[in-house]
């Protein structure tokens, strides 16, 4: 049976055409869109005649080995991939870059996002005598893109991105091209650059300051942009049906602080939801402080809108991954553990306000109430500078089913109790778009606050699937 829960995933993506060092340009930047992936990495490069990769498993550094890396020395074009993937996808076989030989010619494939219809598709595809080497629903992308039967690669490549549905942001690289595009609704992040008079594209502008690189803009939902020649591009779209759905838990946690989405920075943004939530709050407390890291500018938002002083009450060791997307539970729950530590000195006799983006499962949160309250805290109350999680993701997020949501079970008042806070307060959805609103955001996707999703979930609704959902798999 087709693993549903696998085709969940947040990634990174990366390319860059005619840089003499494109292979390692790939992989500083990858080590900065390393948050978003942390479980397989790879780097595909051409030569003008052919493609080569390099994949593992694991962290970018334990993925290329330097052997690997000074094999691809001397290409001038390459995409890289960090992956994020779920129980029971986490192989070396789904790990991207794909690259795939045909006598067409080489292509290489890296997508962040999922594809809410990969299934039908692949169900078509194989009925006519497709094989699929992966559990991914990027190779189906990739059937479509070989099955062109166009001597143009663009039309191909227009024909098959108008047959999938969903969530993609891609880079496509064969020899003589390297193409990005960002799907009709905009829901995943992609970004473009120039460094030493070469493109560049990244999911987040984070990579771009790790190489040098210059910010240009972000690429629009529908856009599709060609590298070609010394340094020829090409704008077009694929589609003229476009709409703006930005993922809202970009702003919210997944992008780097440092990174910016309309000109605008994460960190600033951070910071306004904090202040928003501050403002709907109304609480009173000695000190305010950030759950580390993602949540550390909502907390000194929170603070200079309220005045009481932010603290750094929890220290984070900074050897252990982002719990939200390890896909176990139990390591998950060891892994919270180890991860945060309460700072007695400055907890002990306080009322504390504490700032997170979100709960999820709500093993995070109970641990650090229980954890602030053992360090001697009088009041503990929580803060989350977004909306209850109370629908699944179907667009990239690990998280794909109501039990999986503590929010989606339970009132916020049965969630204070159970994770012990004095208070538990969420952002209002319609403050979180206000904030949105003021950095310039032309729409967010808001489904998994909602209920309200801006794309057809196909896939869901076949038979196959709705068994594997009743069966909670």
């Amino acid at each position: 049976m087709y693993d549903i829960r696998g085709l969940n995933e947040e990634c990174g993506v990366f390319g860059i055409w005619n840089h003499p060092h494109a292979a390692t340009l790939t992989y500083m930047a990858l080590h900065s869109l390393q948050h978003r992936g942390q479980e397989g990495a790879g780097i595909v490069c051409s030569n003008g005649e052919s493609l080569f990769g390099a994949r593992g498993m694991g962290l970018l550094t334990e993925a290329i080995s330097d052997a690997q890396l000074e094999s691809l020395q001397g290409f001038q074009n390459a995409i890289g991939h960090v992956r994020y993937a779920t129980t029971g996808a986490s192989e070396i076989a789904n790990v991207q870059p794909f690259l795939f030989k045909h006598s067409k010619g080489d292509l290489g494939l890296a997508h962040n996002g999922n594809l809410t219809n990969a299934v039908q598709i692949r169900h078509a595809l194989e009925s006519e005598g497709s094989v699929f080497q992966t559990t991914s629903d990027s190779e189906v992308l990739a059937h479509l893109l070989i099955r062109g039967k166009s001597p143009n690669i663009k039309t191909n490549q227009k024909a098959a991105l108008n047959q999938v549905k969903g969530a993609f942001s891609c880079v496509m690289l064969n020899t003589n091209q390297l193409a990005a595009v960002r799907d009709n609704n905009g829901v995943r992040p992609l970004m473009l650059g120039e460094v030493d008079g070469a493109y560049c594209v990244a999911s987040e502008t984070c990579a771009f300051q790790a190489i040098g690189a210059t910010y240009i803009r972000d690429i629009e939902p529908g856009e599709l942009i060609t590298f070609s020649g010394e340094n020829d591009i090409d704008y077009d779209y694929y589609s003229t049906n476009i709409n703006h759905n930005m993922c809202s838990m970009e702003y919210v946690y997944f992008a780097r602080p440092d990174s910016e989405f309309h000109k605008h920075s994460i960190y600033n943004v951070r910071k306004a939801l904090g202040k928003k939530l501050a403002s709907e709050m109304g609480i009173e407390a000695d000190i305010v402080i950030g759950v580390p890291d993602s949540s550390l500018q909502a907390a000194k938002g929170f603070s200079e809108y309220t005045g009481i002083p932010n603290e750094q009450g929890l220290l984070k060791n900074r050897y252990i991954g982002r719990t939200f997307i390890t896909p176990d539970q139990s390591v998950r729950e060891k892994q919270v553990r180890m991860k945060h530590s309460p700072i007695r000195d400055v907890i002990e006799g306080k009322r504390v306000v504490v700032i997170d983006d979100s709960i999820v499962r709500g093993t995070t949160s109970k641990y650090i109430v229980k954890a602030l309250k053992s360090a001697g805290a009088k009041e503990v109350h929580m803060g989350i500078s977004s909306p209850p999680l109370v629908d699944p993701c179907y667009y990239g997020i690990d998280v794909s089913t109501h039990a999986e949501l503590m929010a989606a079970q339970h009132t916020v008042e049965e969630m204070k109790e159970m994770i012990g806070a004095d208070s538990l307060t969420y952002l209002s959805v319609e403050g979180m778009h206000e904030v949105f609103r003021e950095f310039d955001s032309k729409g967010e996707c808001d489904a998994c606050f909602t209920g309200n999703y801006p794309i057809e979930i196909v896939d869901h609704q076949l038979p196959e699937v709705k068994e594997l959902k009743r069966r909670g798999v």
